[in-house]
């Protein structure tokens, strides 16, 4: 089994130590490349700047070179198991307030920045499909509806902070930060292994 992490900006290393803390035979690879993106079960959208990440998805890296905007889309919609921590959230997300969205196809709506700026960010902590986790919270989005297809595996102060449909995970807050507690990687693993 091989899981890439979107390697354009934001925590990639975190998502990468934690998915080989698991298991030394899964495979780990940074995605920057369609070429690279092909070799992938599985892709975490790691955090970062939501804006600067889409401006980069969306412009060819190289003359003839094709970005990655659209074969990472078609890989999600065939059913590629994928994960969006914060600003990955709000790339898959269908609504973000203010702004189109970017890829579109998790069923819910999103304010960016919910939690406040850098300065407000916080670590919690919460159950996460029956565990109870960290939750690191860093310029955090907050999810303002959830669709009827979308299951809450996670709430904080009585707003949801994850969120799965079917091949589609997603969290406001940042597991990778939270060391040596790998069990939502594992999750994510497990979801992987499942469409695989």
């Amino acid at each position: 089994m091989t899981i890439g992490v979107l390697a354009l900006q934001g925590s990639v290393s975190e998502h990468l130590k934690m998915i080989t803390s698991i298991n030394k035979k899964i495979v780990t690879v940074p995605v920057r490349t369609v070429d690279e993106l092909a070799t992938v079960d599985g892709l975490i959208i790691p955090g970062g700047e939501s804006t600067t990440l889409r401006k980069i998805l969306e412009t060819p890296p190289a003359p003839n070179v094709e970005p990655l905007f659209i074969p990472i889309k078609e890989r999600i919609a065939a059913g590629m198991a994928v994960w969006g921590t914060c600003a990955g959230l709000i790339l898959l997300a269908s609504r973000v307030e203010g702004e189109n969205p970017c890829f579109g196809l998790l069923d819910i709506d999103v304010k960016r920045n919910g939690y406040g700026r850098q300065i407000n960010s916080f670590v919690g902590e919460g159950e996460f499909d029956g565990m109870t986790v960290g939750m690191a919270f860093i310029r955090a989005p907050i999810v303002t509806r959830v669709g009827s297809g979308v299951q809450v595996l996670a709430e904080y102060d009585g707003k949801p902070v994850a969120v799965r449909q079917d091949n589609i995970l997603a969290t406001t807050f940042h597991p990778e930060v939270m060391q040596r507690d790998n069990r939502i990687h594992k999750y994510f693993c497990n979801m992987v292994e499942d469409k695989v």
